[in-house]
């Protein structure tokens, strides 16, 4: 038997979700009328009971041809890159760089989606093996593993969507919420937010960082300042790589391969912006006031997920991109479980929002990244106020005029 099958495989419920059950309904969405109205207590347990049976049923069946999946997609990331790298050192001819951009472009965007994320995730540590853990993987990004770990998998994973907890909804520099409080500020969200998603590898390592809340006190936190150290020592060992070593091996071809490798970073940093985007922001996904995690049961944090988390439709390929963040709502409930089972639990997981009388948020990808965007800007101005109403109160009345339209129209929930 190889050390693939020799596993043992988690049996319980995730650790973050507390068991038990209640007589009142934690959950509370930001959304009026709320979408969760008809659910009784004991409702939402038995739904928490039925997602651990399809849960446990996956997990228990884990073996080989997904051990042999992983590998697989891990040698065509590595061959693409090579073979990227390889044609870029022809890159004066625009076939190879055409090619060479394409190839390097995939092999970014599979490390850091379907093999990164994933394997960070512990996706794969029931497969024991050293080379495709979660202690030890590294990946090709500027933000170190163990930063995202904690950003990613121990703090939005638990808190999805809570408005004043889960700061991966908007990185804390977005109004994502009917119920937020406006300010002029957020008028340029929309260009913030391209910004961000230009330099999204960059602006994930300050959101891990916490970069604007330790700044000022960074000299009086030596911690901090040896975790800032550890960034800026991956942004070198990236930048050297992808801008300094291989432009200069490519000899006379440096100016080429070193725009090529610019090019494939910001064909990575947009895809995995709006893959993210999609998972977490379209119309119909709710968000949560910050108290309704109290006293949370496991089935409540399960409707967290369901309700929090939005689908993307298309082909095996456009799954396998996107890491299978495609079924954000099967990774969300089960970010442990390996992301090629989510296609064969989702029809389950879809069947299960239709009994329970809950809205299964999906859509190909260009609906899903322009709804995203389309929340983004009507976001961006107070509730209830179209762009044009906007630009007539600005002229008007200034932003004096605009604010006040802001406090009249602060509960009045749009969606």
């Amino acid at each position: 038997m190889t050390a693939t099958l020799e596993r043992t495989t988690a049996r319980t419920t995730d650790a973050r979700i507390t068991g038990g059950s209640s007589e009142i309904i934690h959950t509370d969405v930001t959304m009026t009328p709320s979408p969760i109205e008809h659910l009784t207590p004991q409702q939402i347990e038995q739904l928490g009971r039925e997602l651990d049976e399809i849960r446990t049923e996956t997990m228990d069946s884990l073996g080989e041809k997904d051990a042999q999946y992983i590998r697989r997609v891990i040698a065509a990331q590595r061959y693409l890159e090579i073979g990227g790298r390889a044609a870029l050192f022809f890159s004066g001819n625009p076939i190879a760089w055409v090619a060479g951009t394409a190839a390097l472009s995939a092999s970014k965007i599979l490390d850091n989606m379907e093999v990164g994320h994933n394997i960070i995730h512990g996706q794969w540590d029931w497969m024991r093996d050293p080379r495709i853990h979660s202690s030890t993987w590294e990946w090709d990004n500027v933000t170190p593993a163990d930063h995202w770990k904690n950003s990613h998998n121990k703090v939005h994973h638990t808190y999805t969507n809570v408005v004043g907890h889960d700061n991966d909804l908007g990185y804390g520099i977005m109004r994502v919420d009917d119920a937020q409080k406006w300010f002029p500020g957020y008028l340029v969200q929309p260009v913030t937010q391209f910004i961000n998603a230009t330099l999204f590898e960059y602006g994930i390592a300050a959101y891990d960082l916490e970069l604007g809340k330790n700044w000022a006190t960074r000299h009086e936190n030596p911690e901090w300042v040896a975790e800032a150290k550890k960034v800026v020592n991956k942004i070198k060992k990236q930048a050297g790589k992808d801008y300094l070593l291989f432009p200069l091996l490519a000899g006379p071809n440096a100016l080429s391969t070193l725009g090529a490798n610019v090019v494939a970073n910001l064909v990575r940093n947009y895809w995995t912006h709006s893959v993210i985007m999609c998972g977490h922001f379209p119309a119909g996904v709710k968000t949560f006031t910050k108290h309704s995690i109290d006293g949370e049961t496991r089935g409540e944090w399960y409707l967290r997920q369901m309700l929090g988390s939005a689908n993307i439709t298309g082909s095996t390929a456009m799954h396998i991109a996107t890491g299978h963040l495609s079924y954000q709502i099967e990774h969300h409930l089960f970010p442990d479980m390996p992301s090629r089972r989510y296609p064969e639990i989702a029809p389950k997981i879809e069947a299960l929002f239709d009994k329970y009388g809950l809205e299964y948020v999906t859509g190909p990808l260009h609906k899903q990244v322009g709804s995203a965007w389309s929340e983004i800007i009507r976001l961006s101005l107070p509730n209830d106020t179209s762009l044009g109403q906007t630009i007539r109160i600005l002229r008007t009345k200034g932003m004096k005029g605009l604010r006040a339209r802001a406090r009249q129209t602060r509960y009045s929930y749009a969606r």
